[in-house]
């Protein structure tokens, strides 16, 4: 990255996706999964599976879940087990590298922060609470959770919804002082899943794709299709027929922006740390 490519405004807000991306509960939702797993002498849960529930809102991510999994159990059993290991280690939920720094230099910018996170408000609870601190870089109007009724049923990501909500918080706030709206090209997404970097890209906003290593080296060689949004099917038939037995995965194809390769809409960074400010027209 040399400098702000003269096609794009600086960028004047940005909206972020929450696990795995702020937070190492996608680590998290892993371990307790294959807790459950290991107990039903089921394989752990692999990546190429792991990548298609990461972002989604739960309903949408248990069902392929369990569409793989094949459990020899009652799906309610499961999501006691689950909603148990979830509450022994979301509280344990650490900030990933670079997260404290990058929310506090954005903010001293005077950039605009929203929270646009599929997490349901009593896991939120859980993974937060004991980090006020750094959650308070978002106005509690500008946090939109994956159980807002503002987003309609089967409208999480990959559809653009929960992003387009997100902007929305920040520029009903602008209009009520008198200040200039913010336009969608001017916001930049940060995502780590597949999935949700689809939604930002079909919001018609800039994305930063920073994804954990092991998802991005089942995305190796298709790194391109992710930034262009054009990536959610996985790329390998388990995965197609998982998900056309979980019958999700058709979410807002019917609505939104196409990308394309090397379009420049998105980028790929490996970790938030040394976060390219100037590239953004951040602090310009």
């Amino acid at each position: 990255m040399a400098a702000l490519k003269p096609n794009f405004p600086p960028v004047r807000a940005c909206l972020f996706d929450m696990d795995g991306l702020l937070l190492d509960t996608e680590d998290i939702y892993t371990l307790c999964n294959n807790v459950i797993l290991r107990e039903c002498n089921r394989p752990d849960l692999p990546w190429n599976i792991k990548a298609q529930l990461q972002g989604r809102p739960g309903p949408e991510a248990g069902e392929i879940f369990h569409a793989w999994a094949q459990l020899p159990i009652p799906r309610a059993e499961y999501i006691r087990k689950n909603t148990e290991l979830q509450r022994k280690h979301f509280p344990s939920a650490q900030p990933l590298p670079g997260v404290p720094d990058l929310l506090k230099t954005l903010r001293e910018n005077g950039v605009q922060l929203a929270l646009a996170t599929s997490s349901h408000t009593a896991n939120f609870k859980l993974k937060t609470s004991h980090l006020e601190s750094l959650f308070r870089a978002f106005p509690e109007e500008q946090k939109v959770l994956g159980d807002d009724t503002r987003i309609p049923p089967g409208r999480g990501k990959p559809a653009p919804d929960i992003y387009l909500l997100a902007l929305e918080t920040i520029n009903s706030g602008l209009r009520k002082k008198g200040k200039k709206e913010i336009m969608r090209e001017e916001c930049l997404v940060f995502e780590d899943s597949v999935p949700g970097v689809e939604a930002g890209r079909r919001a018609g906003m800039r994305v930063v794709w920073c994804p954990h290593p092991q998802l991005l080296e089942e995305y190796r060689g298709r790194e391109k299709e992710v930034l262009a949004g054009l990536a959610n099917d996985g790329g390998d038939e388990q995965v197609k027929e998982v998900m056309e037995e979980a019958a999700v995965g058709g979410e807002g194809k019917g609505r939104g922006w196409l990308g394309r390769r090397d379009d420049g809409w998105a980028e790929l960074i490996p970790s938030l740390e040394g976060f390219p400010y100037s590239w953004y027209g951040i602090g310009n």
